[in-house]
């Protein structure tokens, strides 16, 4: 009979933060390195470790030991020691699809660098897997994946083993380490450890491979240090267990010789969401809110603002500032580890989480104004024309719609010209005069102060017309002119547009869809609970009955003629914590001030909430009643295209008498739209920072989670999370901060019609709700706005054109990505993609494109595209160009 083999993998997980710092993270990977490094140089039966599929910790070894990298470079180089695939372990439900495929990119490049990158998609420790995974990682040439979380046991069919599916029929070969990543943690040849903790462990992993004789056994856990006597202690047990062969080895080891000797047939396709086996955390999408807002607000400006807007001005002739955005990246990947981005830490360490997402924002925000105003003052140079006004957009398509802006003049009054002299429609929002303050100048008597004269700040919507595709336009201010109109304030009830209608009565909203006649009376209003959870899940409170927000205050109208907005405010008493929830005590009070938009032309209404919270303890969710009745499932995008999701979730009904590790709650995550649909109506909520909902079954509502607070780390036995605390569960840690008792808001669109869902359709609209564009004013009258407009800077190219377009996309329903600078040169990198069920062929248009080379994510060549290009239904491609510079443009 031939022996199970047991591959004992000993390996470390490596949070970069959690209840402690990323500090002290550094200071205990140095002194752990250090005896690493040590123990596999003197212990050749030391055959392998694996450092959590991470490069980050290689760079921040290096800074402090920059003695060692050659030590650590032959160790890797060896495979004696795995680092990579990643940068740092993602979450992968909270982060935008290309902040994952950028934290690989730089992930395997780093380790190949030192030598060699672990060709293992690993997830030890995520809460949840995206259902593009196996795709992005096969775009890097993995061909295994080794997760832990997500999977129903019924799914596997007897097999830990299984091939792991992605909506674009990309697919990996997958196990599943049933007892998570530590069963092997405190590994010893012990007569009384094998027969009571070893061997069940060993009969239970068996049970789980009905048909392989390949057991894994990962032997590491938390931050823990290299056990020394591993190959000791193997040997040791092939003479106690003579059933079984106990082996060291590795990942890669294991899966190679796995996948090798049996064949597994048995497909699971999609994301992996099950909270059988382990905790998934369904709820810790709504903690720390400020957290995943700011993210979304950086990860945006990066992906959808600086990146593109860096290649446009490469191609006229400036640099790309490739040094200073792979720091912020490497810092926003610091973000998005599952901890990190969940919010499930001490309050320090999510201070210092807000600091940095903080940080890089203005990092961003400084290279938009450098590029912008080198960009700005080379088309002024052009025209001979100085109070221009730019506005970049960063899509490869041509652009119509109303957009923000501000404005600084001399005069109260003035117009927006395009520059062959024809007026813009324009709306005056806001006006305010500042002081010009003072300046100081020099003269043989020494310095004197001289008085500036005022100006104003005016803030508009500006209607766009035919923006050029990944390019800009330019606007001329003329001072002096009366050319705008003033959204003012009116004495009615009600805002419309093209599309639609909302009008107020007696405290309540009704929403009217002119297209269609569709009427939807009170058609949101908010519900709060109390949360007697912590930082990772909610939990209600029993007994506890909700608040509803229902009647509203209308507390103004303005009327203008591109935007029009309705102002209301929902009041009530409410309890301040837990204590007065259970004796139904309202000493508190909770205030929502409401914004609703309506722009020209525009298919959906944008909604902003604002909240002073001053309670703890509790939920907030917004309840948007739809035009779907009883709907059974709802959608979400996520990765490249849309997820299915069942509004009932069937394991639902006897989760505790099956042990599971927490109630399977149909409450799901959204990367930007979630939404429900049937054969007549659509309705889609389009969110910015906003990552959790739930349809309520039964009804028409659909639940958006504005934000939890809660003010504990971990607790012990919550509702729908029996058992130990999660987290740090030996200590009560005090999260206050957690609380949320400050200033939030809150910003999404809702999007209904008389229509069938089209994915194309709602990636669009996704575009246009959070807008991929930029704006910048050449004038010497302010120098804060933008703050680095106070400052001299060099001027690299003395002309460019007022209009340039750098490329455009011909089809409508692909959709753009990402565009930046190649990795390895000063190619340009343009990731597209086709959400929707069917083929579709582009072409590539521009002038300045002199080759197209398709790559995968990892940027590695594979063919030239010659015209057209195909993507398959819900796939995507990565094209690399090589782009001429304007001024070489014949």
């Amino acid at each position: 009979m031939k022996k199970k083999r047991v591959y004992v993998v000993p390996h470390s997980h490596w949070d970069r933060e959690w209840y402690f710092s990323i500090e002290d993270s550094d200071i205990l990977l140095s002194e752990n390195l250090d005896h690493l490094l040590n123990v596999l140089e003197r212990d050749e039966s030391y055959t392998a470790y694996v450092f959590d599929g991470q490069s980050s910790i290689v760079e921040e070894y290096i800074k402090v030991r920059p003695e060692n990298k050659e030590r650590l470079q032959k160790l890797i180089k060896m495979k004696r020691l795995f680092v990579g695939p990643w940068y740092t372990q993602t979450d992968s439900l909270l982060v935008h699809k290309e902040s994952i495929i950028r934290n690989l990119l730089y992930g395997t490049k780093i380790a190949k660098e030192m030598g060699h990158s672990m060709e293992i998609g690993y997830l030890p420790d995520i809460f949840g897997q995206n259902a593009y995974l196996p795709s992005i990682f096969r775009g890097f040439g993995l061909q295994f994946s080794i997760l832990q979380r997500g999977i129903y046991t019924d799914k596997l069919h007897g097999d830990v083993n299984f091939i792991w599916k992605s909506p674009d029929g990309q697919s990996v070969k997958a196990n599943h380490i049933y007892l998570g990543y530590g069963p092997g943690k405190f590994l010893s040849s012990d007569r009384e450890y094998v027969q009571k903790q070893l061997l069940p462990m060993i009969e239970k992993l068996e049970e789980m491979n009905r048909h392989c004789d390949h057991l894994l056994l990962p032997a590491g856990g938390d931050q823990v240090l290299v056990r020394e006597h591993f190959p000791e202690t193997v040997a040791e047990l092939n003479d106690i267990d003579p059933e079984r062969e106990y082996v060291l080895s590795d990942y890669e080891t294991f899966m190679k010789e796995t996948w090798a000797d049996e064949s597994f047939h048995n497909v699971i396709e999609g994301e992996l969401l099950a909270t059988q086996q382990s905790r998934i955390h369904h709820t810790i999408r709504s903690q720390r809110y400020d957290i995943k807002q700011m993210n979304a607000i950086v990860e945006h400006k990066l992906l959808h603002v600086l990146e593109p807007l860096a290649v446009i001005g490469q191609t006229l002739g400036l640099n790309y500032p490739k040094a200073w955005l792979d720091q912020m990246w490497k810092q926003l990947f610091d973000v998005h580890a599952h901890d990190s981005i969940g919010g499930c830490n001490s309050d320090e360490t999510n201070e210092a989480i807000l600091f940095r997402l903080k940080k890089i924002n203005r990092m961003a925000d400084g290279l938009m104004n450098v590029v912008k105003k080198q960009i700005a003052r080379a088309i002024s140079n052009k025209l001979e024309k100085e109070n221009i006004y730019v506005f970049f957009h960063t899509q490869p398509r041509t652009f119509s719609g109303v957009v923000k802006g501000v404005i600084f003049t001399k005069s109260p009054n003035f117009q927006i010209m395009t520059t062959d002299g024809k007026p813009v429609q324009a709306e005056m929002t806001a006006q305010r005069h500042l002081s010009g303050g003072k300046k100081i100048v020099v003269t043989a008597e020494g310095e004197k102060e001289v008085a500036l004269p005022g100006y104003y700040r005016t803030e508009i919507q500006l209607h766009v017309e035919n923006a050029p595709p990944l390019g800009y336009c330019t606007y001329e201010i003329i001072e002096g002119q009366t050319g705008l109109e003033k959204r003012v304030r009116v004495e009615e009830e009600w805002i419309e547009n093209d599309c639609f209608t909302v009008s107020y009565e007696q405290g309540m909203l009704t929403l009217t869809d002119k297209r269609s006649g569709e009427t939807i009376r009170h058609f949101f209003r908010l519900e709060n609970t109390g949360d007697a959870g912590d930082s990772y899940d909610y939990s209600p409170l029993e007994g506890d009955e909700p608040i509803y927000l229902e009647k509203a205050e209308l507390l103004s109208v303005e009327k203008g003629c591109l935007t029009e907005t309705m102002v209301v405010q929902h009041t009530v008493k409410a309890p301040a914590n837990l204590t007065e929830r259970k004796t139904n005590m309202k000493s508190s009070e909770l205030t929502v001030m409401t914004t609703l938009e309506l722009r020209k032309g525009e298919a959906f209404v944008r909604v902003r909430h604002e909240v002073e919270n001053k309670m703890e303890d509790h939920r907030l969710r917004v309840l948007l009643k739809t035009p779907v009745a009883n709907p059974r499932t709802s959608f979400a995008d996520q990765g490249f295209s849309l997820v299915e999701r069942s509004v009932d979730n069937p394991y639902l009904a006897n989760w505790r008498e099956r042990n599971f590790a927490e109630a399977p709650v149909p409450i799901y995550p959204l990367e930007n739209v979630a939404g429900v649909h049937d054969d007549h109506f659509v309705f889609a909520v389009i969110t910015k920072g906003i990552k959790e909902y739930e349809v309520l079954s039964g009804t028409k509502e659909f639940a958006l989670t504005l934000f939890r607070s809660v003010g504990l780390l971990g607790r012990d036995d919550l509702l729908w999370r029996p058992g130990r605390a999660s987290g740090i569960n030996n200590q009560v840690v005090y999260t206050p901060d957690a609380q949320l008792k400050k200033k939030l808001d809150f910003e999404y669109a809702i999007y209904v019609a008389k229509e069938k869902r089209d994915p194309k359709r709602i990636f669009a609209l996704i575009d246009a709700y959070r807008g991929h564009f930029a704006s910048y004013q050449l004038q010497t009258l302010n120098t804060l706005e933008e703050r680095l407009d106070r400052f001299e800077i060099p001027y690299p190219i003395e002309r460019a054109p007022e209009q340039f377009s750098l490329l455009e996309i011909d089809n409508n329903a692909i959709f753009m990505s990402v565009c930046k600078q190649a990795y390895d040169d000063s190619s340009v990198v343009v990731r597209v993609f086709n959400p929707t069920s069917e083929p579709q062929t582009f072409t590539v248009k521009s002038p300045y494109v002199l080759s197209i080379v398709k790559t995968n994510l990892a940027e590695e060549e594979i063919c030239e595209v010659a015209e057209s290009c195909r993507i398959d239904a819900k796939g995507y491609i990565t094209l690399k160009l090589k782009v001429m510079r304007d001024n070489e443009k014949m």
